[in-house]
């Protein structure tokens, strides 16, 4: 779950980031790369748990998909609030001037 969860954040942030000009001056390169290397992460685990357990990975109980949804959300969530820091610090709009 937390696979599937990553690579749909990775694609969508993609494609807002290659379709509008504003992302990419908000720095959301960034955050695709993120996501990416997380989807990545998780797709080196799952190739692992499945040489591990084998076809039994293709059918988790209940608890295990709930817990990796949890996961899945956490990890996006704190994906973006390390994105809105680097807005903050960045400053890309010039909102926070310094006089």
């Amino acid at each position: 779950m937390t696979l599937l969860i990553t690579v749909f954040s990775a694609l969508i942030s993609t494609l807002i980031w290659y379709t509008n000009k504003k992302a990419r001056k908000l720095k959301a390169g960034g955050l695709c790369l993120t996501f990416w290397g997380a989807s990545l992460m998780w797709l080196v685990d799952a190739v692992a748990e499945y040489l591990e357990i084998g076809a039994a990975y293709f059918q988790p109980n209940v608890q295990d998909m709930l817990n990796d949804t949890f996961l899945g959300l956490s990890v996006i969530a704190a994906a973006l609030v390390v994105w809105i820091i680097i807005i903050v610090i960045k400053n890309p709009e010039e909102i926070f001037k310094l006089k």
